[in-house]
Protein backbone atom coordinates (compact mmCIF):
# COMPACT_ATOMS: atom_id res chain seq x y z
CA UNK A 1 0.00 0.00 0.00
CA UNK A 2 1.17 3.58 -0.80
CA UNK A 3 1.82 6.26 1.03
CA UNK A 4 -0.53 8.90 -0.55
CA UNK A 5 1.91 12.04 -2.09
CA UNK A 6 2.15 14.87 -4.26
CA UNK A 7 4.89 11.82 -6.72
CA UNK A 8 1.72 9.27 -6.79
CA UNK A 9 0.85 8.21 -9.83
CA UNK A 10 -2.81 8.27 -11.53
CA UNK A 11 -4.44 6.38 -14.42
CA UNK A 12 -7.84 7.34 -15.44
CA UNK A 13 -9.23 4.58 -17.89
CA UNK A 14 -12.29 5.78 -19.94
CA UNK A 15 -12.28 9.49 -21.09
CA UNK A 16 -16.24 10.20 -21.31
CA UNK A 17 -18.42 12.13 -19.32
CA UNK A 18 -16.92 11.24 -15.90
CA UNK A 19 -13.00 10.03 -16.44
CA UNK A 20 -11.97 13.01 -18.43
CA UNK A 21 -13.23 15.87 -15.39
CA UNK A 22 -11.88 13.09 -13.06
CA UNK A 23 -8.52 13.01 -14.47
CA UNK A 24 -8.15 16.67 -15.34
CA UNK A 25 -9.13 16.80 -11.38
CA UNK A 26 -6.29 14.82 -10.33
CA UNK A 27 -3.85 16.31 -13.00
CA UNK A 28 -4.57 19.22 -10.53
CA UNK A 29 -2.22 17.67 -7.68
CA UNK A 30 -0.55 14.66 -9.41
CA UNK A 31 1.11 13.04 -12.37
CA UNK A 32 -2.04 11.63 -14.49
CA UNK A 33 -2.40 9.66 -17.45
CA UNK A 34 -5.34 9.92 -19.02
CA UNK A 35 -6.32 6.51 -21.01
CA UNK A 36 -9.40 5.80 -23.70
CA UNK A 37 -9.27 2.95 -26.16
CA UNK A 38 -10.60 5.18 -28.94
CA UNK A 39 -7.30 6.74 -30.75
CA UNK A 40 -9.30 9.39 -32.31
CA UNK A 41 -11.15 10.71 -29.22
CA UNK A 42 -7.27 10.75 -27.96
CA UNK A 43 -6.18 12.97 -30.78
CA UNK A 44 -9.31 15.05 -30.39
CA UNK A 45 -8.49 15.51 -26.62
CA UNK A 46 -5.09 16.03 -27.58
CA UNK A 47 -6.22 19.10 -29.91
CA UNK A 48 -8.43 20.48 -26.93
CA UNK A 49 -11.35 19.38 -28.56
CA UNK A 50 -14.05 17.25 -25.96
CA UNK A 51 -16.96 16.54 -27.59
CA UNK A 52 -19.08 15.96 -25.09
CA UNK A 53 -18.91 19.70 -24.15
CA UNK A 54 -17.86 18.89 -20.19
CA UNK A 55 -14.25 20.60 -20.72
CA UNK A 56 -13.20 23.77 -22.07
CA UNK A 57 -9.86 23.51 -24.41
CA UNK A 58 -7.77 25.85 -22.44
CA UNK A 59 -8.41 23.29 -19.20
CA UNK A 60 -7.13 20.05 -21.64
CA UNK A 61 -4.04 22.13 -23.30
CA UNK A 62 -2.61 24.22 -20.41
CA UNK A 63 -2.52 20.65 -17.84
CA UNK A 64 1.19 20.41 -17.70
CA UNK A 65 0.68 17.08 -15.46
CA UNK A 66 -1.64 15.29 -18.00
CA UNK A 67 -0.73 12.92 -20.23
CA UNK A 68 -3.01 11.40 -22.70
CA UNK A 69 -2.95 7.74 -24.56
CA UNK A 70 -4.78 4.78 -26.01
CA UNK A 71 -1.84 2.71 -25.63
CA UNK A 72 -2.22 0.12 -22.52
CA UNK A 73 1.55 -0.57 -21.84
CA UNK A 74 1.85 3.25 -21.01
CA UNK A 75 -0.07 2.90 -17.60
CA UNK A 76 2.08 -0.14 -16.41
CA UNK A 77 4.20 2.09 -13.88
CA UNK A 78 1.04 3.96 -12.51
CA UNK A 79 0.23 3.77 -8.50
CA UNK A 80 -3.40 4.15 -8.77
CA UNK A 81 -6.02 2.97 -11.50
CA UNK A 82 -9.68 4.56 -11.68
CA UNK A 83 -11.56 3.00 -13.94
CA UNK A 84 -14.74 5.21 -15.31
CA UNK A 85 -15.69 2.98 -18.36
CA UNK A 86 -19.70 3.02 -19.06
CA UNK A 87 -22.05 0.46 -18.01
CA UNK A 88 -25.07 0.48 -20.48
CA UNK A 89 -28.27 -1.72 -20.76
CA UNK A 90 -29.01 -3.99 -23.73
CA UNK A 91 -31.80 -4.30 -25.58
CA UNK A 92 -33.82 -6.38 -23.04
CA UNK A 93 -33.11 -3.75 -20.25
CA UNK A 94 -30.37 -6.14 -18.67
CA UNK A 95 -26.83 -4.71 -17.42
CA UNK A 96 -24.13 -4.49 -20.27
CA UNK A 97 -21.01 -4.91 -17.96
CA UNK A 98 -18.80 -5.59 -21.21
CA UNK A 99 -16.65 -2.15 -21.27
CA UNK A 100 -15.87 -2.70 -17.13
CA UNK A 101 -15.41 -6.91 -17.54
CA UNK A 102 -12.73 -5.71 -20.74
CA UNK A 103 -11.40 -2.74 -18.66
CA UNK A 104 -11.06 -5.25 -16.07
CA UNK A 105 -9.51 -7.83 -17.97
CA UNK A 106 -7.10 -5.13 -19.22
CA UNK A 107 -6.03 -3.88 -15.81
CA UNK A 108 -4.68 -7.18 -15.30
CA UNK A 109 -2.52 -7.07 -17.58
CA UNK A 110 -0.43 -4.49 -16.12
CA UNK A 111 -1.42 -4.25 -12.70
CA UNK A 112 1.86 -4.67 -10.03
CA UNK A 113 2.23 -5.68 -6.61
CA UNK A 114 1.10 -2.57 -4.34
CA UNK A 115 -1.58 -1.27 -7.33
CA UNK A 116 -5.07 0.63 -6.27
CA UNK A 117 -7.30 0.13 -8.31
CA UNK A 118 -10.93 2.07 -8.19
CA UNK A 119 -13.99 1.75 -9.77
CA UNK A 120 -16.21 4.60 -10.60
CA UNK A 121 -18.94 2.83 -12.78
CA UNK A 122 -21.75 2.43 -11.60
CA UNK A 123 -22.76 -1.11 -11.00
CA UNK A 124 -25.28 -3.55 -8.64
CA UNK A 125 -24.12 -4.32 -5.66
CA UNK A 126 -21.58 -6.69 -5.30
CA UNK A 127 -20.31 -6.29 -8.79
CA UNK A 128 -16.68 -4.61 -8.13
CA UNK A 129 -15.55 -7.78 -6.26
CA UNK A 130 -17.66 -10.48 -7.78
CA UNK A 131 -16.42 -9.71 -11.60
CA UNK A 132 -14.02 -6.79 -11.80
CA UNK A 133 -11.50 -8.81 -9.24
CA UNK A 134 -11.54 -12.24 -10.48
CA UNK A 135 -11.07 -10.78 -14.21
CA UNK A 136 -7.70 -8.68 -12.72
CA UNK A 137 -7.10 -11.70 -10.51
CA UNK A 138 -7.10 -14.50 -13.77
CA UNK A 139 -5.32 -11.66 -16.25
CA UNK A 140 -2.48 -10.96 -13.94
CA UNK A 141 -2.16 -14.09 -11.36
CA UNK A 142 -1.92 -11.19 -8.57
CA UNK A 143 -4.95 -11.77 -5.57
CA UNK A 144 -6.32 -8.99 -3.61
CA UNK A 145 -5.55 -7.62 -0.56
CA UNK A 146 -2.37 -9.45 -0.71
CA UNK A 147 -0.58 -8.06 -3.85
CA UNK A 148 -3.28 -5.30 -5.05
CA UNK A 149 -6.17 -3.27 -3.42
CA UNK A 150 -9.61 -2.35 -4.86
CA UNK A 151 -11.69 0.61 -3.94
CA UNK A 152 -15.05 2.10 -4.91
CA UNK A 153 -16.21 5.66 -5.58
CA UNK A 154 -19.12 5.68 -7.57
CA UNK A 155 -18.99 8.90 -9.80
CA UNK A 156 -22.00 11.68 -9.49
CA UNK A 157 -20.62 13.96 -12.68
CA UNK A 158 -24.04 15.45 -13.65
CA UNK A 159 -23.83 16.20 -17.48
CA UNK A 160 -24.40 19.92 -18.86
CA UNK A 161 -24.81 21.02 -15.54
CA UNK A 162 -21.94 24.02 -14.50
CA UNK A 163 -22.28 24.30 -11.14
CA UNK A 164 -22.79 20.45 -9.47
CA UNK A 165 -19.40 19.49 -10.64
CA UNK A 166 -16.82 17.16 -9.17
CA UNK A 167 -14.81 19.65 -6.92
CA UNK A 168 -18.34 20.58 -5.39
CA UNK A 169 -20.28 17.55 -4.94
CA UNK A 170 -19.59 15.39 -1.84
CA UNK A 171 -17.83 11.98 -2.81
CA UNK A 172 -18.56 8.60 -1.64
CA UNK A 173 -15.26 6.47 -1.25
CA UNK A 174 -15.00 3.06 0.08
CA UNK A 175 -11.79 0.09 0.05
CA UNK A 176 -11.17 -3.59 -0.21
CA UNK A 177 -9.39 -2.85 3.28
CA UNK A 178 -9.67 -0.48 6.13
CA UNK A 179 -6.35 0.67 4.61
CA UNK A 180 -6.97 0.54 1.73
CA UNK A 181 -10.71 2.65 2.16
CA UNK A 182 -8.29 5.36 3.94
CA UNK A 183 -6.04 5.70 1.45
CA UNK A 184 -8.93 6.42 -1.04
CA UNK A 185 -11.26 8.58 0.93
CA UNK A 186 -7.75 10.52 1.37
CA UNK A 187 -6.70 10.38 -2.59
CA UNK A 188 -10.49 12.26 -3.07
CA UNK A 189 -10.34 14.14 -0.35
CA UNK A 190 -7.21 15.81 -1.73
CA UNK A 191 -9.28 16.95 -5.08
CA UNK A 192 -13.18 17.41 -3.97
CA UNK A 193 -13.73 20.54 -2.05
CA UNK A 194 -16.97 19.35 -0.58
CA UNK A 195 -15.37 16.73 1.04
CA UNK A 196 -16.02 12.79 1.04
CA UNK A 197 -18.24 10.25 2.49
CA UNK A 198 -16.27 7.11 3.62
CA UNK A 199 -18.92 3.79 3.20
CA UNK A 200 -17.98 0.64 5.16
CA UNK A 201 -17.79 -1.48 2.76
CA UNK A 202 -17.54 -1.60 -1.19
CA UNK A 203 -21.17 -3.02 -1.73
CA UNK A 204 -22.72 -0.25 0.18
CA UNK A 205 -21.07 2.47 -1.64
CA UNK A 206 -22.29 0.62 -4.91
CA UNK A 207 -25.80 0.04 -3.67
CA UNK A 208 -25.56 4.22 -2.56
CA UNK A 209 -24.76 4.93 -6.28
CA UNK A 210 -28.20 2.92 -7.73
CA UNK A 211 -30.47 4.42 -5.26
CA UNK A 212 -29.77 8.14 -5.71
CA UNK A 213 -30.72 7.28 -9.21
CA UNK A 214 -33.57 5.20 -8.81
CA UNK A 215 -35.30 7.81 -5.95
CA UNK A 216 -35.02 10.55 -8.80
CA UNK A 217 -36.79 8.21 -11.14
CA UNK A 218 -39.29 7.25 -9.42
CA UNK A 219 -40.34 11.05 -8.04
CA UNK A 220 -40.03 11.91 -11.75
CA UNK A 221 -42.66 8.81 -12.35
CA UNK A 222 -45.20 9.64 -9.69
CA UNK A 223 -45.09 13.35 -11.01
CA UNK A 224 -45.74 12.12 -14.57
CA UNK A 225 -49.03 10.12 -13.21
CA UNK A 226 -50.28 13.28 -11.57
CA UNK A 227 -49.59 15.28 -15.25
CA UNK A 228 -51.55 12.36 -16.58
CA UNK A 229 -54.23 12.70 -14.52
CA UNK A 230 -54.84 16.12 -14.18
CA UNK A 231 -55.05 16.19 -18.03
CA UNK A 232 -57.97 14.45 -17.49
CA UNK A 233 -59.12 17.16 -15.07
CA UNK A 234 -58.16 20.30 -17.33
CA UNK A 235 -55.84 21.28 -14.62
CA UNK A 236 -52.69 22.59 -15.39
CA UNK A 237 -49.93 20.17 -13.49
CA UNK A 238 -47.56 22.90 -12.77
CA UNK A 239 -49.93 25.06 -11.46
CA UNK A 240 -50.64 22.32 -8.88
CA UNK A 241 -46.99 21.97 -8.32
CA UNK A 242 -46.38 25.13 -7.61
CA UNK A 243 -48.82 25.43 -5.35
CA UNK A 244 -48.08 22.41 -3.29
CA UNK A 245 -44.24 23.63 -3.38
CA UNK A 246 -45.21 26.28 -0.98
CA UNK A 247 -44.97 23.44 2.10
CA UNK A 248 -41.55 23.13 3.08
CA UNK A 249 -41.39 19.41 2.72
CA UNK A 250 -43.00 18.86 -0.96
CA UNK A 251 -40.38 17.81 -3.26
CA UNK A 252 -40.18 20.28 -6.36
CA UNK A 253 -39.83 17.25 -8.86
CA UNK A 254 -41.62 18.16 -12.28
CA UNK A 255 -42.62 15.90 -15.02
CA UNK A 256 -40.49 14.81 -18.31
CA UNK A 257 -39.09 12.54 -20.47
CA UNK A 258 -36.74 10.19 -18.36
CA UNK A 259 -33.66 8.88 -20.43
CA UNK A 260 -29.33 8.95 -20.65
CA UNK A 261 -26.86 6.95 -18.95
CA UNK A 262 -27.72 7.25 -15.59
CA UNK A 263 -31.61 7.73 -14.78
CA UNK A 264 -33.09 5.64 -17.51
CA UNK A 265 -30.30 2.86 -16.43
CA UNK A 266 -29.24 2.28 -13.12
CA UNK A 267 -32.67 1.31 -11.71
CA UNK A 268 -32.27 -2.00 -14.12
CA UNK A 269 -28.66 -3.03 -12.47
CA UNK A 270 -30.77 -2.88 -8.82
CA UNK A 271 -33.91 -5.18 -10.30
CA UNK A 272 -31.30 -7.21 -12.25
CA UNK A 273 -29.62 -7.87 -9.31
CA UNK A 274 -32.80 -7.96 -6.95
CA UNK A 275 -34.13 -11.01 -9.64
CA UNK A 276 -31.13 -13.07 -9.67
CA UNK A 277 -31.95 -13.08 -5.68
CA UNK A 278 -35.32 -14.42 -6.48
CA UNK A 279 -37.26 -10.91 -5.17
CA UNK A 280 -39.09 -9.08 -7.58
CA UNK A 281 -38.69 -5.18 -7.52
CA UNK A 282 -42.11 -3.94 -7.87
CA UNK A 283 -42.21 -0.79 -7.09
CA UNK A 284 -38.88 0.41 -9.20
CA UNK A 285 -39.95 -1.36 -12.26
CA UNK A 286 -43.39 0.37 -12.44
CA UNK A 287 -41.87 3.94 -12.20
CA UNK A 288 -39.84 2.31 -14.85
CA UNK A 289 -42.54 1.27 -17.24
CA UNK A 290 -44.29 4.52 -16.42
CA UNK A 291 -41.35 6.79 -17.89
CA UNK A 292 -40.70 4.26 -20.85
CA UNK A 293 -44.37 5.11 -21.36
CA UNK A 294 -44.20 8.91 -21.69
CA UNK A 295 -43.06 9.52 -25.47
CA UNK A 296 -46.32 7.33 -26.41
CA UNK A 297 -48.53 9.63 -24.22
CA UNK A 298 -47.10 13.15 -25.49
CA UNK A 299 -47.66 12.04 -28.68
CA UNK A 300 -51.06 10.85 -28.71
CA UNK A 301 -51.48 13.77 -26.47
CA UNK A 302 -50.52 16.20 -29.18
CA UNK A 303 -52.61 14.07 -31.63
CA UNK A 304 -55.72 14.82 -29.40
CA UNK A 305 -54.90 18.36 -29.41
CA UNK A 306 -54.64 18.38 -33.02
CA UNK A 307 -58.38 16.50 -33.76
CA UNK A 308 -59.21 19.37 -30.83
CA UNK A 309 -58.43 22.10 -33.74
CA UNK A 310 -59.65 20.30 -36.56
CA UNK A 311 -56.43 18.70 -38.08
CA UNK A 312 -55.33 15.51 -37.80
CA UNK A 313 -51.88 14.37 -36.91
CA UNK A 314 -51.16 12.24 -40.45
CA UNK A 315 -48.52 14.17 -42.12
CA UNK A 316 -49.20 16.97 -40.05
CA UNK A 317 -45.67 19.02 -39.71
CA UNK A 318 -44.57 18.79 -36.31
CA UNK A 319 -41.54 20.98 -35.00
CA UNK A 320 -39.40 18.95 -32.18
CA UNK A 321 -36.99 21.20 -30.23
CA UNK A 322 -34.07 19.58 -29.02
CA UNK A 323 -33.37 15.74 -29.36
CA UNK A 324 -30.75 15.36 -26.52
CA UNK A 325 -31.71 13.07 -23.30
CA UNK A 326 -31.44 16.09 -21.30
CA UNK A 327 -30.69 19.88 -21.54
CA UNK A 328 -27.39 21.60 -22.97
CA UNK A 329 -26.04 18.39 -23.38
CA UNK A 330 -25.06 17.11 -26.61
CA UNK A 331 -25.56 12.98 -25.76
CA UNK A 332 -28.42 10.95 -27.28
CA UNK A 333 -27.91 8.09 -25.21
CA UNK A 334 -31.50 6.25 -24.50
CA UNK A 335 -32.68 9.48 -25.28
CA UNK A 336 -36.62 9.57 -24.97
CA UNK A 337 -36.72 12.91 -27.24
CA UNK A 338 -35.42 10.43 -30.15
CA UNK A 339 -38.58 7.65 -29.23
CA UNK A 340 -41.19 10.85 -29.25
CA UNK A 341 -40.15 11.08 -32.72
CA UNK A 342 -40.39 7.65 -33.87
CA UNK A 343 -44.03 7.76 -31.89
CA UNK A 344 -44.93 10.97 -33.57
CA UNK A 345 -43.71 8.92 -36.83
CA UNK A 346 -45.98 5.87 -35.84
CA UNK A 347 -48.78 8.46 -35.72
CA UNK A 348 -47.69 9.34 -39.46
CA UNK A 349 -46.25 13.26 -38.65
CA UNK A 350 -43.90 14.38 -40.60
CA UNK A 351 -41.60 15.41 -38.03
CA UNK A 352 -38.76 18.05 -38.05
CA UNK A 353 -35.66 17.79 -35.36
CA UNK A 354 -33.80 21.23 -34.31
CA UNK A 355 -31.00 21.19 -31.85
CA UNK A 356 -28.52 23.52 -31.41
CA UNK A 357 -26.09 21.13 -28.80
CA UNK A 358 -26.31 17.50 -30.46
CA UNK A 359 -23.11 16.02 -31.98
CA UNK A 360 -23.59 15.63 -35.57
CA UNK A 361 -24.36 13.48 -37.70
CA UNK A 362 -26.49 10.94 -35.88
CA UNK A 363 -25.53 7.15 -35.38
CA UNK A 364 -27.04 5.08 -38.11
CA UNK A 365 -29.48 3.85 -36.09
CA UNK A 366 -31.47 7.32 -35.94
CA UNK A 367 -31.30 7.79 -39.74
CA UNK A 368 -35.35 7.76 -39.14
CA UNK A 369 -34.50 11.30 -37.24
CA UNK A 370 -34.55 13.68 -39.69
CA UNK A 371 -32.44 16.96 -38.27
CA UNK A 372 -32.68 20.41 -39.76
CA UNK A 373 -30.04 23.74 -39.43
CA UNK A 374 -32.72 25.88 -39.28
CA UNK A 375 -36.17 26.61 -38.68
CA UNK A 376 -38.40 27.61 -41.40
CA UNK A 377 -41.24 30.42 -40.68
CA UNK A 378 -44.85 29.10 -40.38
CA UNK A 379 -44.46 25.62 -41.69
CA UNK A 380 -45.51 23.69 -38.67
CA UNK A 381 -49.23 22.33 -37.41
CA UNK A 382 -47.51 21.46 -33.88
CA UNK A 383 -44.40 22.53 -32.21
CA UNK A 384 -43.08 20.02 -29.31
CA UNK A 385 -40.47 21.81 -26.72
CA UNK A 386 -38.94 17.89 -25.49
CA UNK A 387 -35.59 19.50 -24.13
CA UNK A 388 -34.94 22.63 -22.41
CA UNK A 389 -32.13 24.17 -24.07
CA UNK A 390 -31.02 27.62 -22.97
CA UNK A 391 -31.51 28.60 -26.43
CA UNK A 392 -35.28 27.18 -26.68
CA UNK A 393 -35.82 28.55 -23.00
CA UNK A 394 -34.51 32.12 -24.12
CA UNK A 395 -36.75 32.26 -27.49
CA UNK A 396 -39.07 35.20 -27.44
CA UNK A 397 -43.11 33.98 -27.60
CA UNK A 398 -42.97 35.87 -31.19
CA UNK A 399 -39.75 33.79 -32.53
CA UNK A 400 -41.87 30.70 -31.09
CA UNK A 401 -44.82 31.73 -32.71
CA UNK A 402 -42.85 32.38 -36.55
CA UNK A 403 -42.56 28.80 -36.17
CA UNK A 404 -46.07 27.69 -36.21
CA UNK A 405 -49.03 28.42 -38.50
CA UNK A 406 -52.39 29.76 -37.39
CA UNK A 407 -54.05 27.69 -34.88
CA UNK A 408 -51.07 25.40 -34.80
CA UNK A 409 -50.63 23.05 -31.16
CA UNK A 410 -47.55 24.22 -28.78
CA UNK A 411 -46.93 21.58 -26.58
CA UNK A 412 -44.39 22.23 -23.91
CA UNK A 413 -42.84 18.78 -22.40
CA UNK A 414 -40.30 20.71 -19.94
CA UNK A 415 -42.50 23.60 -18.64
CA UNK A 416 -39.89 25.81 -20.43
CA UNK A 417 -41.78 28.33 -23.04
CA UNK A 418 -43.40 31.17 -22.04
CA UNK A 419 -47.35 30.24 -21.03
CA UNK A 420 -48.72 32.71 -23.04
CA UNK A 421 -47.79 30.93 -26.27
CA UNK A 422 -48.41 27.32 -24.93
CA UNK A 423 -51.28 25.34 -26.23
CA UNK A 424 -51.01 22.72 -23.04
CA UNK A 425 -47.71 21.21 -21.13
CA UNK A 426 -47.19 18.20 -19.82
Amino acid sequence: MYDLSDKTSIAVIGLGYVGLPVALAFSKRYPTLAFDINPLRIKQLRQGIDNTGEVDADEILNSSNLALTHELNDLRDTDVLVVTVPTPINENNLPDLSLLERASSDIGKIVHTGSIVVFESTVFPGATEEICVPLIEGASGLKLNLDFYVGYSPERINPGDNVHRLESVVKVTSGSTSECAEFVDKLYRSIVKAGTHKAPSIRIAEAAKVIENIQRDLNIALVNEFARVFEKLDIDTGDVLDAASTKWNFLPFRPGLVGGHCIGVDPYYLTYKANSLGYNPEVILAGRKMNNDMPRYIAERIHQLLSERGSTIRESKVLVLGITFKENCPDIRNSKAVDLVSELQRLRADVDVYDPVVNLPLPADMRHVKMIDSIPEHTYDAVVAAVAHSEFVEMSPNTLRSFARENAVIYDVKHCLDREIVTSRL
